[in-house]
Parts: structure tokens; C-alpha cells; sequence
């Protein structure tokens, strides 16, 4: 979804709601997370004393199996993400958006909050123990013989 700002910016106090999903072909490019239906993108693109603000939340579920005992699991997860957006910046300054032309691409934007956001390590459960390194035996079923 491109978002058109050139409003936003001019008038103080502008404000305009979002609520989108991501498309299938952009879920696509985040590789090695398998989603589950959509991911919804609700939020707004707001105008405060001159500052354009973008929050939204990203809600879905994705498919994984667990690093440490190969289990296969279902998670949801819901981020919220904050950016400061504007027209052009004089220096190299992560904490700003710059949208050129006035447009936001925000599938790409949202693409690239969530896999900052993303744990680098799925388990199935904080407590997982594995497999034994031995036998291969899950270790959350049962303790195995191995020394």
C-alpha cells in the first residue's frame, strides 16, 4: 500500500487512518517464516505541530518449527512500530522515515520493521529442552538413558 502524504504534510493537525494487509507477494520476501493468512496493518499517519508521525500495529501468526526440538508450532505476535517521517534529510539518521515524492511505501516499510522485530531463535516454548544429542530423543516427552 503506497500512502500519499503531500496532505499530511501541508496541513497541521491532519490525520488519516490505516487499515490494510499485507500482500501475498510481500510475505514472500520474508524468508524463513511461514505466515498464516494475512498480516493487518492498522495504525495512523498524523500531522502534530508540524511533525508527521506514522504508529501502527502489525498483527499475525506464523508456522515455525521449534530450533531446538524440531517440533512444529503455531505463534501470533502483534508489534507496534512508531516512525517520524519526512520530506528529505540532511544526514544519515535512522531514527527518520524519508518519503520521496510525498509516498510511503508501507508494505516495504512493515516488511523490513518485522524482521527487525522477529526473534532470531522460534522455540516452541521458552523452556525447551530439545533433543539429546546422542539419541535424538525429545527431551520434553521423556528423559532418555544416554550419559
Amino acid at each position: 500500500m503506497v500512502i500519499g502524504l503531500k496532505q499530511l504534510y501541508e496541513i497541521i493537525g491532519e490525520k488519516l487512518d490505516i487499515s490494510c494487509e499485507l500482500s501475498r507477494d510481500r510475505l514472500d520476501e520474508i524468508n524463513g517464516y511461514s505466515f498464516i493468512g494475512p498480516v493487518n496493518l492498522k495504525g495512523t499517519v498524523q500531522n502534530r505541530a508540524g511533525v508527521v508521525t506514522l504508529s501502527y500495529n502489525a498483527d499475525f501468526t506464523i508456522s515455525a518449527e521449534c530450533d531446538r526440538c524440531l517440533c512444529k508450532f503455531e505463534r501470533s505476535y502483534s508489534f507496534d512500530f512508531e516512525h517520524i517521517l519526512v520530506r528529505s534529510l540532511n544526514s544519515d539518521n535512522d531514527e527518520y522515515v524519508v518519503t520521496e515524492n510525498d509516498k510511503l511505501d508501507l508494505d516495504e516499510l512493515a516488511v523490513n520493521d518485522i524482521l527487525l522485530q522477529m526473534p532470531t531463535k522460534l522455540l516452541c516454548k521458552e523452556d525447551c529442552k530439545g533433543l539429546c544429542p546422542k539419541c535424538g530423543a525429545d527431551l520434553n516427552i521423556s528423559d532418555c538413558n544416554c550419559e
